[in-house]
């Protein structure tokens, strides 16, 4: 028997926060990914995140699409209000509840297949209107739920299972993210906690569109040596009573390493992943130095982390728009529909 609920007893030796809750208020209900996935570490440094900056539970509305990223919100902020969209339509679903109430956190969390494949028109624009929000991709180059097909940031060469080799060419989303005009925008990797709490923690601070690309190893289907986002994919059955997928627990990879370095991350299937920290010197300021620092490491065949670039002074879609100060779903019938007084104004000034 599985069971899905967390005990809501607390150790009265629990830290609290300075709004009174503890860590464990800000978790959800136990993860049914498999053991070892790189989206549970995620899950948890979101919870810290939110835990360390205060957050009241009830502010935050998180939203996600279809595929096993987008069951992760049901892991993590189980006070908090969520919606599970259609898949790839996340983006949209979020745009329309920022506009109607502007006083929520926003958090949308998607997949490389959800936001790279089908939803990849819904990214874009979400991010272009600046909606005041962020964006996580947990990414990991294979659609987990279909049985491991490559995903559209899948690096070109890499060999699937089946030994079929990918002749695409992989999808940057942070060099996307940048040219649409994100203004917060960062890589981690999800073993790399010290970095990537951090990264959420700044993420959830800006105003504006704020975009994270999470490098997330899937311990189940993207197995191939050279792939920058794999763990080893193990698989047993009974033929004689039925067939099934067998993925043993795996040890999370985790890794400590100081800025400016780059270090090789061993995967499970001997493969090697190569991160480089970005040093204490740069300046995240310049989205330019920042597009070129992304393509001078890949040609390298290195995964550059850390927050590659901020607008200090960024605003938003309400802006954009000089939306009212009150949320839109709080409006009357008189301020929505002032009368025909107001309407030949507006129209007067249109001429």
């Amino acid at each position: 028997m599985t069971y899905l609920a967390k005990p809501k007893l607390h150790h009265p030796t629990l830290s609290c926060n300075a709004i009174g809750f503890t860590r464990r208020d800000y978790e959800g209900k136990i993860s049914t990914l498999c053991a070892g996935c790189g989206h549970d570490s995620i899950s948890a440094a979101i919870i810290q995140a939110c835990w360390e900056l205060d957050i009241q539970p009830h502010r935050v509305a998180k939203l996600s699409g279809i595929g096993c990223s987008s069951k992760t919100p049901d892991y993590f902020l189980g006070q908090s209000h969520g919606f599970n969209t259609v898949h790839g339509r996340m983006p949209s679903v979020l745009t329309g509840a920022n506009l109607a109430n502007r006083e929520l956190i926003y958090l949308g969390v998607s997949g490389d297949g959800d936001s790279a494949s089908i939803g990849i028109g819904q990214f874009v624009h979400a991010i272009r209107r600046g909606v005041n929000m962020v964006y996580i991709v947990e990414n990991n180059g294979v659609y987990g739920l279909t049985k491991g097909q490559f995903s559209a940031t899948a690096d070109q060469g890499s060999v699937s299972k089946k030994g079929v080799a990918n002749t695409d060419s992989p999808l940057d989303m942070v060099t996307m993210a940048l040219q649409l005009g994100a203004s917060y925008v960062g890589r981690g990797f999800s073993g790399d906690k010290a970095q990537l709490v951090p990264l959420i923690k700044g993420a959830l601070s800006h105003r504006g569109a704020a975009f994270l690309d999470v490098i997330s190893p899937c311990v189940a289907f993207n197995n191939h040596a050279g792939s920058t986002k794999s763990y080893d994919y193990v698989r047993e059955h009974n033929d004689a009573v039925n067939r099934m997928d067998v993925i043993p627990p795996r040890a999370r990879i985790e890794v400590d390493y100081a800025e400016g370095r780059m270090i090789e991350v061993e995967q499970h299937d001997g493969s090697r992943l190569r991160l480089r920290k970005l040093d204490a010197g740069y300046d995240p300021r310049d989205r330019i130095s920042a597009m070129n620092i992304i393509q001078q490491r890949h040609a390298q065949g290195e995964v550059i982390t850390g927050l590659l670039y901020v607008d200090p002074d960024a605003g938003d879609l309400h802006g954009h728009l000089n939306t009212v100060e009150a949320p839109l779903n709080s409006l009357g019938v008189e301020a929505l529909s002032p009368g025909a007084a107001a309407l030949a104004k507006i129209n007067d000034s249109l001429r």
